[in-house]
């Protein structure tokens, strides 16, 4: 049984390596690229990284939620709080995207300790947040193929890490919001 599972997944590993690579790789290159520079008049979407963080903390919610249902055996809300988890993580990249597509990267402002504590959370949140996409997809489909086995021994590493990357995307909004222009 568990050999046929795991063939079941072998059919999205391209799958997971294509979205692993170009999921950072297309936010990367579209968030440096300013509509402005080609000629598209667009308002500034600043008031989106509010939200943006609000997504962000949420997930984190989500998260929590997710992992209290199945440990009460409610695999049904679980699947259902995962999928919603996975759905904001997108809402949270397009909105990402289309702010740094149409306004100015923001500059820290804070000094001293502040300063580097500020640097290091928003560098182990972008560096971990690139990690996690493999981790999120083969968590998903170990679910999907019904591996559960599998699928805990990942989930174990995915959860931890993504409620990180949830968590300190609110904390780097927090920290940098004072200096939004």
């Amino acid at each position: 049984m568990e050999q046929i599972q795991t063939q079941n997944e072998k059919k999205y590993n391209k799958w997971i390596v294509v979205l692993a690579i170009l999921i950072p790789l297309i936010v990367a290159v579209l968030s440096r690229v300013k509509l402005q520079d080609f000629g598209i008049e667009v308002e500034s979407l600043s008031f989106l990284p509010p939200i943006y963080a609000t997504i962000n903390g949420i997930t984190a919610l989500v998260l929590i939620l997710a992992v209290i249902s199945i440990k009460k055996g409610n695999r049904k809300r679980h699947e259902n709080l995962m999928k919603f988890a996975i759905s904001l993580s997108a809402a949270f990249l397009i909105m990402y995207v289309a702010y740094h597509m149409t306004s100015d990267s923001t500059k820290f402002g804070g000094e001293g300790v502040v300063k580097y504590v500020y640097y290091f959370i928003l560098l182990t949140h972008i560096l971990l947040s690139i990690v996690i996409i493999p981790f999120v997809l083969i968590t998903y489909v170990r679910a999907i193929t019904n591996n559960i086995e599998r699928h805990k021994k990942i989930a174990k590493i995915t959860f931890p890490l993504w409620l990180y990357v949830a968590v300190t995307g609110v904390v780097v909004y927090l920290m940098i919001s004072p200096y939004y222009v």
